[in-house]
């Protein structure tokens, strides 16, 4: 990631320290600076000289297709060079004064050698391919930076400090270690630190990922950005603003991009040599023989028929359409890949990393149980009509769960009288003259005297399972025990086999969920590696260390906590649909469809395109070659040269274009799913 994001990157991770905003004001300069934040791509010059010259480019192309007079193609090729081949052409005179030569001087000398010899069409194509690739970059730089930024809003800038004076609205970064703050609901936690008084559910899945709502009462632990439910909370702050969660995913998202290996292109690897060696040549054939005497039209003929057939057009050709064409046929199949590196570096993975929530499952918790209590003479259809009719009227997932459940039995829901939501507990309410209350076993039986042993053997089944549970009872008597679970995707334990065919390994499964439900999920997947309770750190951790064992990490996530970890890895991988802003910035490819199955399908297509790519890198050098050599050792006319060179360039460009045609994808789908089966 180019220095400069970097450092907007960092700029933004100090403003959590240093940040002041007057809430409840309509110029409140937090709003400002988000709006000025989330600006267009059209802001980026990258963007507009690309567009500008790829729209000259188009308009040369169809004047000089249609016989227009000469001078009227050239004149929109010409500004087309201006346009796109003023920018990479300064960059590369700045990389010459520092005595470094790069491959964007060397397409511009290409470029206005092909036009010095006619062939300024050819040039235009190359000023596009580079101009559109910086932009694509550009444009990828920018929305992770702004999704970074846009962490800041996860926390709240003003809190409500408790004091002896009673209550004070302050900056959230004024407070410190050992102040008090009063969180009330539907609100965001303003710190990291513990609960002193009050119960309540906070949802914490920005943080930890789990798919519901964790029970807080006095001695549990609470993060800054997590969503307060319907209690009120008063919280003793354990950590300064810029020691949050919160602040240290900005900090690990912005160290990871920064330490992130560079991975370049193969004629990005080779440049310097080759920028050296054909400029080099290009000099010592003009310049020898007319020291030795030799006429000045045809050496400087020579010598420009040498740049023409040496340079690296069809190189860039040969590594740029497989590349892009294998991008374009991923992204008609629901895989988004953002640049031609990460198509590139995909095939190279060897080991593949899954979150668990929203990832391996579908996010949403669902009712997977209902376990009848002896002694009871309800139905579990009875059962299930008079808890979704109770907990019709809550917000709670677990009560969404419920009554999704019984709808889609195609049940009438009865009304509820005297509800009420009782935080950290559960719900209440009168369906038909019948006193129904749901909620936490550790809480609603608090106290009760007649607590039957089954009621904790069938909790206890229940938990052990990776399942929530909840306890029903019918006028303070315990009927049933519900179980909540997130149901896994349908193409999970599939994706996972062919993932273990095709890379070699078996993935892993890194979640913060608890290990129970970590278990019991990687169990159905058929994943053995397991590592639950990771907070956003852990993950990076995680991933640095089989990096470290030589793993070429492929990490699949979709939450804010999953974002280091995916700028951390090999290749980060998010979630198109369940994914978060930051998420889907940071990663390097989107499943659009959240379809698992597409992961080993694009690791196997980037592999098919590696394949193209060294065919065309062999065709490519031979003719190369076989030119360079016709005419240092020989006399290669100059037409010979340009048409042997341009002949080159569409031979291996036709080539990486065969990787658009659809036949190519259900290949690379029907191979992983094969060598799956295989196994």
């Amino acid at each position: 990631m180019p220095t400069d994001v970097i450092a907007e990157m960092r700029d933004d991770a100090t403003d959590l320290r240093d940040r002041t905003a007057a809430a409840g004001t309509a110029a409140e300069p937090g709003s400002a600076r988000r709006q000025g934040m989330r600006s267009g791509v059209w802001s980026l010059p990258e963007v507009r000289w690309a567009s500008l010259a790829t729209t000259l480019f188009l308009v040369g192309l169809v004047t000089h297709f249609a016989h227009s007079p000469a001078w009227l193609p050239w004149t929109f090729f010409l500004a087309c060079y201006a346009a796109g081949g003023w920018e990479p052409g300064l960059a590369g005179l700045t990389a010459l004064r520092e005595k470094t030569l790069d491959v964007d001087l060397l397409m511009v000398l290409a470029a206005i050698g092909a036009a010095a010899v006619g062939q300024v069409l050819d040039g235009g194509l190359l000023i596009v391919i580079f101009a559109t690739s910086g932009a694509l970059e550009a444009v990828a730089t920018h929305r992770t930076a702004q999704a970074v930024r846009g962490l800041l809003d996860l926390a709240p800038e003003r809190a409500v400090r408790l004091s002896d004076a009673g209550e004070e609205a302050v900056d959230a970064v004024a407070l410190k270690v050992g102040d008090v703050i009063l969180v009330r609901p539907g609100e965001r936690v303003a710190a990291d630190g513990q609960v002193l008084s009050g119960a309540s559910d906070v949802d914490q899945a920005t943080i930890t990922g789990e798919p519901l709502p964790v029970a807080k009462a006095a001695g549990d632990e609470v993060f800054a950005g997590t969503l307060n439910g319907t209690g009120a909370l008063r919280v003793r702050v354990d950590r300064e603003a810029s020691q949050s969660v919160v602040a240290r995913i900005v900090a690990m998202v912005e160290e990871a991009s920064e330490t992130k290996a560079k991975t370049q292109l193969f004629i990005e690897k080779v440049e310097q040599r080759y920028s050296i060696g054909m400029v080099t040549a290009t000099l010592l054939l003009f310049a020898v023989p007319l020291l030795a005497g030799a006429a000045f039209q045809p050496t400087l003929l020579r010598a420009m028929t040498f740049m023409i057939v040496a340079s690296p057009c069809a190189v860039v050709l040969a590594t740029m359409p497989p590349l892009l064409a294998s991008m374009a046929n991923a992204g008609r199949h629901g895989v988004l890949v953002k640049s031609a590196i990460v198509m590139e570096q995909l095939g190279s993975t060897t080991r593949v990393a899954f979150d668990k929530t929203g990832t391996l499952t579908e996010g949403t918790p669902r009712l997977a149980r209902i376990s009848l209590l002896p002694g009871t003479d309800l139905t579990e259809k009875q059962v299930l009509h008079l808890a979704a009719s109770a907990e019709n009227p809550s917000e709670h997932p677990l009560a969404r769960a419920v009554v999704s459940a019984a709808r889609d039995a195609g049940q009438d829901l009865a009304h509820a009288d005297e509800f009420a939501a009782i935080p950290g507990q559960g719900v209440r309410a009168l369906i038909q003259g019948r006193l129904i209350e749901i909620g936490s076993p550790a809480r609603l039986l608090d106290g009760q005297v007649q607590a039957p042993a089954a009621v904790a053997g069938a909790v206890a089944e229940l938990e052990g399972t990776g399942h929530t549970a909840a306890i029903m009872l019918v006028n303070r008597v315990p009927v049933a025990v519900l179980g909540i679970a997130d149901r896994i995707r349908p193409a999970a334990a599939n994706a996972v086999t062919h993932i273990t065919s095709v890379t070699g390994s078996a993935p892993l499964l890194l979640t913060g969920d608890n290990q129970r439900a970590a278990d019991l999920l990687a169990a159905q997947a058929g994943i053995t590696d397991v590592r639950a309770g990771l907070l956003p750190e852990d993950k990076v951790q995680a991933v640095r260390a089989l990096e470290a064992d030589g793993q070429r990490v492929l990490l699949v996530g979709d939450g804010v906590n999953d974002a280091p970890a995916l700028a951390a890895a090999h290749t980060g991988v998010a979630m198109g649909r369940a994914g978060s802003d930051l998420a889907l910035d940071t990663a390097d490819a989107v499943i659009m469809r959240d379809d698992l199955a597409t992961v080993p399908a694009v690791i196997t297509l980037s592999r098919r395109a590696r394949t193209v790519v060294t065919a065309n890198l062999v065709i490519a050098s031979v003719i190369i070659l076989s030119l360079v050599g016709w005419d240092l050792l020989g006399h290669l006319p100059l037409p010979l040269g340009v048409l042997g060179h341009e002949g080159s360039t569409v031979i291996v460009g036709l080539n990486g274009l065969r990787l658009l045609r659809k036949s190519v994808w259900t290949k690379a789908l029907d191979g992983a799913r094969s060598a799956g089966m295989s196994t």
